[in-house]
């Protein structure tokens, strides 16, 4: 793609620009996914500055981070979160960044931030501060294009390619994790969770607003508190004829007047809210993709189905033992409507919301795990689904 090709010239240029051996600022590495560069203060301080460039850019910014303790970088940086989508721009970021550190430390800007200008404008670009006030509309207008007019314009080639695929609701709930997590390295110095596990579940969740089961509603997802690392994620109604059909081998035949399904259709009549979907907790931690989620039955209370006490699910699949970091997050998701399915699961009416909890789920599926670790696991007879 242009982007990514523009992206791998910019760092091209950076690391030649600003080597190794440069007496004031130095790019140490520099990759489609992150650039690490280090500054010499006017002391002969080294300070370690890295940025993570995310799939997003240039719409978004690269997310800037450094674990030095100095002011000046936590003030150099938070002008780089602060500054307009003009300059988005790696090279423009290095050049605000370089910039506002030589101003801090009192050190001369070295010549070769020149060369950053140069560079910019043979590419056409230009820095922000620099441009007319029609050249400022003009940014403020590619801005709202980036959020609102993929909607309209699909004509663009370049964002049909980018973003066909997703509505712009769930793009900007894409967006609004992206800073998020630029917000993280900002004031902690580090993302919630971990840098992989942030990464994997962004993946996770891009392919899932793609997906054609989640666009004609068989399940959809929450993001707790706007939590990356905790989804709610709905089984809706419809999840049933889909489930079935697509595991019409293991049934042999196809219930249209499952008691699941008419046991949601009640649920909805007598619950106060009106839900007629089973909603599941997936929680994760910073291991992930490397160890699965905890998930379990938040509501209604449920018996069969392979739902334990507490509302834990008892699937081999979500056992460090029978995971796989291959796995897709759809795929976990659908499978476990699969089991709610074969293992006829039926909804208690009348059961007390207080039998489900976290903390009963975690102990009652470690009990699980300790069993089957000792004894195995075995899989059902045909006639228990």
């Amino acid at each position: 793609m242009a982007c990514l090709a523009r992206l791998k010239e910019d760092t091209k240029f950076l690391e030649a620009t600003f080597p190794k051996k440069h007496e004031r600022f130095q790019i140490i590495s520099a990759s489609v996914d992150e650039v690490c560069c280090r500054f010499i203060g006017k002391n002969g301080e080294h300070i370690l500055i890295n940025a993570n460039i995310t799939e997003t850019y240039p719409q978004t910014a690269p997310i800037w981070f450094s674990e030095s303790d100095e002011t000046s970088v936590s003030t150099a940086i938070e002008k780089l979160c602060d500054t307009s989508p003009a300059n988005y721009n790696i090279c423009k970021q290095i050049h605000l960044l370089l910039s506002d550190l030589c101003q801090l430390h009192d050190v001369p800007v070295p010549e070769d931030l020149s060369s950053i200008e140069r560079y910019l404008a043979s590419k056409g670009d230009h820095m922000a501060g620099d441009s007319s006030d029609d050249d400022d509309e003009e940014d403020m207008e590619t801005e709202e294009d980036f959020h609102y007019a993929m909607e309209e314009d699909h004509s663009d080639k370049k964002k049909k390619e980018e973003y066909d695929g997703i509505n712009v609701e769930n793009l900007m709930t894409l967006e609004r994790l992206k800073q998020n997590q630029r917000k993280d390295y900002l004031q902690q110095g580090s993302v919630s969770g971990s840098v992989q596990a942030t990464d994997r579940l962004m993946k996770e969740l891009r392919e899932i607003y793609r997906s054609d089961s989640f666009k004609s509603g068989t399940y959809e997802v929450e993001l707790v508190n706007d939590s990356l690392y905790e989804w709610n994620v709905k089984l809706n109604n419809s999840f049933l004829v889909c489930v079935v059909f697509c595991i019409v081998s293991l049934f042999y035949r196809v219930d249209p007047d499952s008691a699941l399904y008419n046991d949601l259709q009640q649920y909805k009549d007598k619950d106060k809210d009106g839900r007629d979907h089973i909603m599941l907790n997936f929680t994760y931690k910073d291991t992930f993709p490397f160890e699965p989620p905890f998930v379990r039955v938040i509501h209604p209370v449920i018996s069969g189905g392979y739902v334990l006490g507490g509302g834990a699910i008892c699937m081999e699949l979500l056992t460090k033992q029978g995971w796989s970091s291959a796995y897709s997050l759809e795929s976990v998701i659908l499978q476990i409507a699969a089991t709610l399915v074969k293992g006829k699961a039926r909804i208690q009416f009348g059961a007390s919301k207080a039998q489900y909890s976290l903390a009963r789920a975690q102990q009652s599926f470690k009990s699980l795990v300790q069993i089957h670790e000792k004894n195995g696991w075995f899989t059902p007879p045909k006639e228990d689904g």
